[in-house]
């Protein structure tokens, strides 16, 4: 299977090993102890508690598999030493809406990270793309699903670099 490459940072792959870690450890036992006790209640042909228990079991297994895959195929987003002289993947970029006169400041993440309501954009995403590559002072016209933005770029913290793979556990 072709995996592709999940970029991640610390955190981002911690919280997803404590996700498979809790689907394997609690919810695959809730489920499988739903499915117990749905076929118990007898006929399983007619049994919506049983159909119900199948389907969260097949979801749950679902995204076990999707996080393995995510944690085995993951490239961790290391911090860099240095200045904020371009914005890549991992910095945090405080930006100055032209449109609307708002500062912003959001951070650059792989899109299995992406957070838009806490300032964690996809370096996948309209806004993302621009300004992976830009400098401060820069001012971007980009292109975004409700229409066409002016940014400026203020300032570029904690630039960071991409590492290496990460360990499989």
């Amino acid at each position: 299977m072709n995996e592709r490459e999940t970029l991640l940072t610390e955190d981002g792959l911690r919280k997803l090993e404590a996700e498979l870690d809790d689907l394997k450890t609690v919810h695959r036992k809730e489920v499988n102890d739903r499915i117990r006790q749905a076929k118990e209640f007898g006929d399983i042909s007619e049994n919506a508690e049983y159909e119900d228990a199948k389907q969260e079991q097949a979801f749950v297994e679902g995204r076990i598999l999707k996080l393995e895959v995510m944690i085995r195929s993951a490239r961790i987003i290391e911090e860099s030493e240095g200045g904020g002289d371009e914005v890549h993947l991992g910095s945090t970029v405080k930006i100055k809406n032209m449109n609307t006169g708002a500062d912003l400041d959001y951070t650059i993440v792989g899109s299995t990270e992406s957070d838009p309501l806490n300032a964690k954009i996809s370096n996948e995403s309209p806004i993302g793309i621009a300004l992976i590559g830009a400098k401060p002072g820069q001012t971007l016209n980009v292109a975004t699903p409700g229409g066409e933005i002016q940014l400026k770029i203020l300032s570029i913290r904690g630039n960071r670099k991409t590492g290496a793979k990460a360990k499989a556990k």
